[in-house]
């Protein structure tokens, strides 16, 4: 099969490999849509040890299971694969099983291929009249959907009376933007520095987007949900400033892990920061049903480009020529 390998530091060659080998329970998968995550570009730009080349990157997919159990069944692929068994599992929260992998890390090779495999239980079936490219938005979906349930499990007041910041308008910010709507915020301010972002933010749902270096956004200490899909230094102190007293932080970006976290200012106003990984089962299983139901809108944030051309795309992504939340790759 033809896939775009990751060779090294910038390197990206679309080449042929060896078809992937299912194991005992698991299903071979015809890819057809496959989106660039930022955790991809983090193993681009050699920030991600977790990620040694050569590897076959991308997780966030869609296909047509070509071999297996199911074979000819239309499926979005949750790529997050846990034990099953696990205290953690047997709770429902596989996300934080001690064994879990997820295909784009060894010893899973990733999506950005014509196929992939992946256990049965990780497919998910597509409705009829929900496409290929949208279903690939299924996994950033569940991942701001699972930040959002923290902070609605946690905050002391209704989602749907507070205000809301979401910090970064890549997928998984937008996507917990429109998920925020969908609870009944009905005032959400998206912050990005990419003003084409900002742009697919406006156009995407009832949202207020700026640019933080040029623009006011909330007031400082007036708000009263923050997810940061970011994970910066910098964002990190923008989330605890706009905080109001009693507020919740959810922290889901993984751009850098040190500094910007004020622990005096979060213990005198009683401010919670919680850490936010991926999504659970019945996470992924409902933002498929939030994708197909037209909940969160037309979700036409993304751009497409062929998997042959994905090294171009990367390295738009990384001089910021993209204004599009998602970029979708077409083997």
């Amino acid at each position: 099969m033809k896939a775009l390998v990751y060779e090294g530091l910038k390197t990206l060659r679309y080449k042929s490999v060896p078809d992937p080998a299912p194991q005992d329970n698991e299903s071979l998968i015809r890819v057809e849509a496959v989106g660039i995550c930022g955790s991809d570009m983090h193993a681009f730009l050699g920030h991600d040890d977790r990620r040694p080349p050569p590897l076959i990157l991308g997780h966030e997919a869609s296909g047509v299971v070509a071999k297996g159990a199911q074979s000819g069944m239309r499926v979005a692929i949750n790529p997050l694969v846990s034990c099953g068994h696990c205290i953690d599992c047997r709770a429902g929260r596989g996300n934080l099983c001690a064994d879990r992998q997820i295909i784009s890390m060894p010893p899973r090779q990733g999506a950005f291929a014509e196929m992939t495999a992946i256990p049965d239980r990780n497919l998910f079936e597509l409705p009829d009249d929900l496409s290929s490219v949208v279903a690939a938005l299924t996994e950033p979906v569940a991942t701001g959907l699972h930040a959002v349930c923290l902070a609605h499990r946690i905050t002391p007041r209704p989602i749907s009376e507070g205000k809301a910041l979401v910090i970064g308008g890549g997928a998984v910010g937008l996507s917990a933007a429109l998920v925020l709507t969908s609870h009944g915020c009905r005032e959400i301010y998206l912050s990005d520095t990419n003003k084409g972002r900002l742009e697919t933010a406006k156009n995407a749902g009832a949202l207020i987007p700026f640019d933080p270096t040029a623009e006011d956004g909330p007031d400082d200490g007036s708000v009263d949900v923050i997810i940061d899909a970011v994970g910066a230094k910098q964002t990190r102190e923008a989330a605890i400033l706009a905080a109001r007293p009693g507020a919740v932080i959810v922290h889901v970006g993984l751009l850098d892990g040190k500094g910007g976290v004020d622990v005096r200012r979060l213990t005198l106003q009683e401010i919670t920061l919680i850490g936010s990984y991926t999504y659970t089962m019945s996470d992924f299983g409902a933002a498929l049903k939030l994708l197909s139901s037209g909940a969160l809108g037309n979700a036409d944030w993304f751009e497409t480009r062929s998997l042959e051309s994905g090294a171009t795309a990367f390295d738009d992504l990384n001089n910021r020529r993209v204004d599009a939340a998602k970029i979708v790759l077409m083997p």
